[in-house]
């Protein structure tokens, strides 16, 4: 038994940021079942833990539960719900670390899922159609939602193949998403659940547009820091006779430079590494 608990949690340190949510929503999963298993054979309320950890809709329940606009991303109604969203968060999870970073990553997740929250509170409270029904959210998807549209926002041209069907371009796939939501809105008795979904797609769009506007604003202002020292023409003048050091006419340097500044505008300031940084600057100081 010893055993297994550590091969578990070797599996699970090991494990990058992505593997290890899932494990966690299969572990929440997993306990929450079996507590409603046994509270029917006990004649307990199998409601129990939704009423601490689940989303109320009503403002007054959520002042008294503030930490379920968080818990209830780790909550499922049943296994189709968890194996569905386990998948889409490992496939564009894994993606999204392709080009974000761990922290990134759980920016995007834990936004997306307070922004559902909050989408889904103020929709059943404003919404004619919405108010006055005891409803709850459950769930992961806002907080899915938000790496994917994230992710197909940074490469939206980049394809996913898909067997039986082929490659399909990232952003074809988010409209898809995001259009099954809406369609749904007014059919289904989700209709909490679909809005919650939009609100994270919707935080997942404004981190990476904001992320990429930052990223351009910085690659700009070193691009034409370096680009205006290689353009200005050489006006020295030299009181005696001194031979040009190697490092001022240097075809060589010159071309690192000018590769250094392609990386810049193609993937920005942040994707250098410290020793091409350390050039840069090194080069601008002479």
């Amino acid at each position: 038994m010893k055993s297994i608990v550590e091969k578990i949690q070797h599996r699970f340190k090991s494990a990058n940021i992505v593997e290890q949510i899932i494990y966690l929503n299969l572990v929440v999963f997993i306990i929450t079942f079996s507590f409603k298993a046994f509270a029917s054979l006990m004649l307990w309320n199998e409601g129990l833990l939704n009423s601490w950890f689940a989303l109320p809709a009503e403002f007054g329940r959520f002042i008294n539960i503030p930490w379920s606009l968080i818990t209830y991303g780790f909550l499922h109604g049943g296994f189709l719900h968890i194996l569905f969203n386990s998948i889409l968060l490992f496939y564009f999870g894994n993606l999204f670390l392709d080009f974000f970073s761990k922290k990134q990553f759980l920016n995007y997740y834990f936004l997306g899922i307070m922004a559902g929250g909050i989408v889904f509170m103020l929709s059943y409270n404003y919404f004619p159609a919405l108010k006055n029904d005891r409803s709850y959210l459950i769930g992961a998807s806002a907080g899915i939602m938000a790496i994917v549209i994230g992710i197909a926002t940074k490469i939206p041209n980049y394809a996913m193949h898909f067997r039986f069907i082929g490659a399909i371009k990232l952003w074809y796939i988010a409209v898809g998403f995001v259009l099954l939501d809406v369609i749904q809105i007014p059919i289904d008795q989700n209709t909490g659940g679909h809005l919650a979904h939009l609100g994270g797609a919707l935080i997942g769009f404004i981190l990476t547009t904001q992320f990429e506007n930052k990223k351009q604003s910085s690659s700009s202002w070193v691009s034409n820091l370096f680009k205006s020292k290689k353009q200005k023409p050489l006006k020295t003048v030299y009181k005696k006779s001194k031979p040009i050091s190697s490092s001022q006419n240097d075809p060589s340097q010159q071309r690192k430079i000018d590769e250094i500044l392609d990386k810049i505008s193609k993937s920005g300031y942040e994707t250098l590494s410290k020793e091409e940084k350390d050039f840069l600057f090194s080069v601008r100081k002479k």
